[in-house]
């Protein structure tokens, strides 16, 4: 139970309705924030203009608005213009308000009072918050840490159906979330999984034979440093910041040794920052689980999609989310298996560099493999280095510029037309660009939620 003897079913159907709501305002996001490519206009966009049918430009009464009734009351239909509502925005507030109200029961199972060590994602050398302190009681800490890894779903919301949409992850999504991670962490002091550094000096010492005898005192170190509880608030700064680095420069290791191999991007520098992103909340050991987890989680889907069109990029944001959720959700089971990895302290920067030469490795044995068997090494659009040469040859054979500066004159095209085949700057350039206005005042795109 919860204060003034609520049950813990009241609490969670609030929550979905608040989830649900929230997962109106994230359909704007999603909608709005991939339009604007400067950070400040992509989240002062996220307030005006107000909501309308991106078809009829009609604006949504606030009794349409209401999540998920609103879109069954209209039968997925806009009232003005009677054009079809995708579904996809009720499943987002009905996916948001599940998720809001999951959250809250797997880390707080039996409401306020509730202990650390009854929470979903309890660990044995994680917080304990502060005995005699109103604001930092075990309690109140699960509902900080609760509010805190919130903010860490509803980003990776916006994240992955941007990227399932465009293939990018705007800056728009994971900057601000990190910096609310890092500012969390450091404010709360008491948010994170696992502390910084643990060690098992038990397990430590069944790998004593590969250490000489004069440097076994090197590893003789306390389980947990002394001073993270001493300067909580200061250990949290150090969490968030260790995992924007470790969870980073993962992706982007894997970014540069793919690109070594096979001259073209491995990952998108989106996928970076996501990750980062995920480590500035979770911590650097929880956002190397995820870079693992993921992997599999796309293994299934990329299976199947061979089966019907061959493709060689997929989005991998929506992968690294699912690959959170589940470390989350399934913490209890996957935590144990990982901890005794982590446990190794010391020695964890040579499994590092082992991990990254089997990386390498394995790369080489895949480009090797399609070397015997014929099959290109490089893909067939790849070039070294665009010249001012390649450049001039470009612009002076565009032979259909005419013809184009004359189409855009006589009717009114979308920008977006010419922006997908690459064309729209240079119409801008040349002051032919007609109907279209100049980018620096882009346009006030209105969400249909």
């Amino acid at each position: 139970m919860i204060p003034y003897d609520i049950p813990q079913w009241i609490v969670l159907l609030w929550l979905f309705v608040l989830g649900s709501a929230l997962g109106s305002f994230l359909n704007v996001c999603i909608y709005r924030i991939p339009q604007h490519e400067h950070l400040w206009r992509a989240l002062r966009s996220l307030g005006t203009p107000p909501s309308a049918c991106p078809f009829c430009k009609t604006l949504i009464a606030p009794y349409d608005n209401i999540p998920l009734l609103g879109w069954l009351n209209l039968r997925g239909r806009c009232r003005s213009c009677k054009h079809r509502i995708s579904i996809r925005y009720p499943a987002i507030e009905l996916l948001n308000g599940l998720l809001v109200a999951g959250l809250y029961w797997l880390e707080i199972p039996a409401g306020f009072s509730s202990m650390l060590s009854q929470s979903g994602v309890y660990a044995p050398w994680g917080p304990t918050g502060v005995h005699d302190s109103v604001w930092f009681s075990p309690q109140v800490i699960l509902h900080w840490r609760y509010l805190y890894h919130l903010v860490l779903i509803e980003a990776l919301v916006v994240a992955t159906f941007i990227d399932f949409d465009l293939r990018i992850i705007p800056d728009g999504v994971t900057l601000p979330a990190m910096a609310v991670g890092l500012i969390g962490a450091t404010t709360i002091g008491y948010v994170h999984l696992v502390p910084l550094w643990f060690q098992s000096p038990e397990l430590l010492r069944n790998f004593f034979f590969l250490v000489p005898e004069s440097l076994r005192g090197i590893f003789e170190w306390p389980a947990i440093p002394e001073w993270f509880a001493t300067w909580p608030r200061l250990h949290g700064l150090f969490v968030s910041l260790a995992g924007i680095v470790v969870g980073g420069g993962s992706i982007w290791i894997v970014r540069i040794v793919g690109h070594w191999f096979f001259r073209r991007e491995a990952m998108g520098f989106g996928d970076v920052m996501l990750v980062a992103m995920i480590g500035s909340f979770l911590g650097w050991q929880a956002s190397l689980i995820v870079f693992f987890l993921a992997p599999a989680c796309a293994m299934v889907v990329v299976l199947i999609s061979l089966c019907f069109h061959r493709t060689r990029e997929i989005p991998y944001g929506p992968y690294l989310a699912l690959g959170t959720l589940l470390l989350l959700f399934g913490w209890q089971s996957i935590w144990p298996i990982a901890e005794p990895i982590f446990g190794l302290g010391p020695l964890l920067p040579f499994v590092g560099v082992f991990m990254v030469l089997m990386l390498i490795v394995t790369l080489a044995m895949v480009q090797g493999i399609k070397w015997i068997l014929g099959i290109p090494l490089f893909p067939d659009d790849f070039y070294e280095e665009w010249t001012s040469g390649d450049q001039l040859f470009h612009f002076a054979g565009d032979l259909r510029h005419a013809e184009q500066v004359q189409k855009a004159r006589t009717q009114s095209a979308w920008s977006g037309e010419l922006a997908g085949k690459g064309q729209l700057q240079e119409q801008i350039w040349r002051g032919t660009a007609g109907s279209w206005q100049n980018p620096s005042q882009p346009h006030q795109y209105r969400s249909p939620q």
